[in-house]
């Protein structure tokens, strides 16, 4: 790294800059004003602007608007379906450059080894990534993941350069209600950064979770509820990722007076959403189309975000700032034409030139093998327990249906899409399988299972046919996990994901021509919502409202209690 009088020297003109972008205009996010000028960069630092530059590298610019770098706040990388490095490849050309990530998946299936390798993966990636470290492995004491993150394993993985805090506390009965492990997690933080998980929580359930050091939550689904949190001192991350789209509800909130308390966050996206809507880019885009001013928009992908995670070298194209820019034919069209993240121009020649980290968690699917007579509901009262799919969210409706119980057993009904839900134990610690009802698929026939559930991601499968959902659910097995789709006992598509059951190791491009087939798959048998593979993932998330399923059950959230 260039030393400090170098940096200064070259900021003053006194010696020739490594690079200057020429011919562009820089969007000041202190005014919204559009400044003439040059930009110098020394060895991925801004160190001059709103004059005339020599370098040794001059980038022509000429009729583009630099932008300062994307910043996603809160990601899980592993939701991509890639690894670390496919997903640098996937959204840096888009203008990210900074990356806030909770490993909590890996996490979840093979604990602090799955962190780590995030950690080593930040060294070499060209954006950014942030690793927060998983708060809460596993999320409840409601189901069975395969490993565990205490407070002391915790502690064993701070300190690496990449971190920031603790990631997101979903856990948030265990704040309110001072649970002890979850008060030795928030104690090796205090005073630094914590970020928040809280849907719906209000009134004096709210002060006390912010009162614990809880600052950043992107969990709110409506502008009420973003408005109290935003009231009561928290920073609120507008989400928009492939299931949770909660943009549209947030946007009217989003002012040039709220912006430096707002931020942006994708938490879920896969590649599929990303090559036909993009990442922060659409999401920026489409403030801007619902009436956001642009420097309240850009505020937010940037300065604010840096600003709210303590990131004070970067958010801003200025003097002493990180080289963090993005060139864009316009502000409304936040079409990227270059990027650099930290000076370095994003191409396919900087991707080659990374280093590498040998993939972690495979042969992590240990589930038993299953046959159709395991997915039989017995029960003695057809009063049933339905979660009820809010397409677009993860939150769920708690449902109750009559079904009538058939040769013991309680049958799945198309007609009134109401669909047999199962979640199957892989981690090879007790072979829980649990099954019951949900309603919102639209699926007329065979099954589809996935081994990405969050957050213990055991295998998940929903299905008309017994026999499909085994052979789905098996098939899973045998490729390590990742998607299936069944009819009549023949794959109709599939996506493996080797590593830890949650990321391909194959490019981007395949990942996303795979979801593509299996999508048309999916409807072949039915299904009517635009994202089943993710949607069907959330439904055995425990610690989000209000009925969902483990290993271990049916969820009441709201009693945060499995239903006897």
């Amino acid at each position: 790294m260039a030393d400090l009088e170098t940096r200064i020297a070259q900021g003053r003109g006194d010696q020739t800059a490594d690079l200057v972008l020429r011919g562009g205009r820089i969007f000041d996010l202190m005014t919204g004003d559009l400044l003439e000028g040059d930009v110098a960069i020394c060895d991925g630092v801004v160190v001059g602007i709103l004059d005339r530059y020599e370098g040794h590298r001059t980038i022509d610019v000429s009729g583009l608007i630099l932008v300062p770098g994307f910043i996603d706040t809160h990601l899980h990388i592993e939701s991509s379906l890639v690894t670390p490095f496919e997903f640098d490849r996937c959204v840096a050309p888009r203008g990210v450059t900074t990356a806030i990530c909770d490993p909590h998946e890996i996490a979840n299936v093979i604990g602090a080894p799955g962190v780590r390798y995030f950690q080593e993966a930040s060294a070499h990636s060209l954006i950014d990534i942030r690793v927060q470290l998983s708060s809460c492995v596993p999320s409840t004491h409601m189901e069975t993941a395969g490993a565990e993150l205490d407070a002391a394993a915790i502690a064993g993985l701070m300190g690496h350069a990449s971190g920031l805090g603790l990631a997101e506390f979903m856990n948030y009965p265990g704040v309110i209600h001072r649970d002890p492990q979850a008060m030795e997690k928030l104690r090796l933080f205090e005073g630094g950064h914590v970020d928040g998980h809280c849907p719906l929580l209000s009134g004096r359930d709210l002060n006390a979770y912010v009162a614990a050091g809880i600052r950043t939550e992107h969990e709110a689904t409506s502008a009420e509820e973003a408005l109290e949190k935003l009231r009561k001192g928290m920073r609120v991350l507008i989400r928009e990722g492939s299931v949770s789209k909660d943009l549209h509800a947030l946007q009217p909130l989003l002012s040039e007076r709220t912006a430096p308390y707002m931020c942006l966050c994708t938490d879920d996206r896969n590649p599929l959403d990303i090559g036909e809507h993009g990442h922060l880019d659409y999401m920026i885009r489409e403030l801007i189309r619902l009436g956001t001013p642009p420097l309240a928009a850009y505020r937010a992908a940037s300065l604010s975000a840096a600003e709210a995670f303590g990131l004070k070298d970067r958010g801003q194209i200025a003097p002493g700032k990180r080289a963090d820019i993005v060139a864009v034919r316009s502000l409304e069209a936040c079409d990227a034409q270059l990027v650099l993240a930290a000076g370095v121009p994003v191409d396919e020649a900087a991707f080659a030139r990374r280093g590498h980290v040998a993939p972690v968690g495979r042969n992590s699917v240990k589930a038993p093998r299953v046959s159709a007579r395991d997915f039989r509901v017995t029960a003695n009262r057809s009063e049933t327990d339905v979660i009820g799919i809010r397409e677009g969210q993860i939150l769920t409706d708690h449902l109750h249906e009559d079904i009538p119980i058939a040769d013991g057993d309680k049958h799945p009904d198309p007609a009134r899409d109401l669909v047999r839900i199962t979640v199957i134990e892989r981690h090879g610690r007790n072979g829980n399988i649990a099954s019951g009802f949900v309603r919102g698929f639209g699926l007329q026939a065979g099954a589809i299972a996935s081994t990405v559930c969050h957050d213990h991601h055991n295998i998940a499968c929903v299905g008309i046919d017994y026999a499909d959902m085994a052979v789905a659910a098996n098939r899973l097995s045998e490729i390590e996990g990742g998607f299936v789709v069944v009819r009549d006992g023949v794959v109709l598509a599939e996506l493996a994901l080797p590593v830890a059951g949650l990321m391909s190791l194959e490019p981007f491009e395949t990942v996303r021509a795979a979801l593509e087939d299996l999508r048309v798959a999916a409807k072949s048998l039915g299904v009517t919502l635009e994202e089943p593979f993710l949607q069907l993932a959330f439904l055995a998330l425990p610690v989000i409202p209000a009925l969902k399923i483990t290993d271990r059950g049916m969820v009441d959230v709201m009693k945060f209690e499995i239903i006897g």
